[in-house]
């Protein structure tokens, strides 16, 4: 489960930073947010 949460975050955050590369600053910064949530999220809860 931790490795899948893993890949989730980084694919949430690549999703962000390819958004601001889009020029949508608002889902940019909120992928990126909810990716560097998600990814570490495994060592506190695990």
């Amino acid at each position: 489960m931790g490795i899948l949460m893993l890949i989730l975050g980084i694919v949430l955050i690549v999703a962000g930073i390819a958004a601001l590369v889009r020029r949508q600053m608002l889902w940019g910064v909120v992928l990126i947010v909810v990716g560097l949530v998600v990814a570490p999220g495994i060592s506190y809860l695990g």
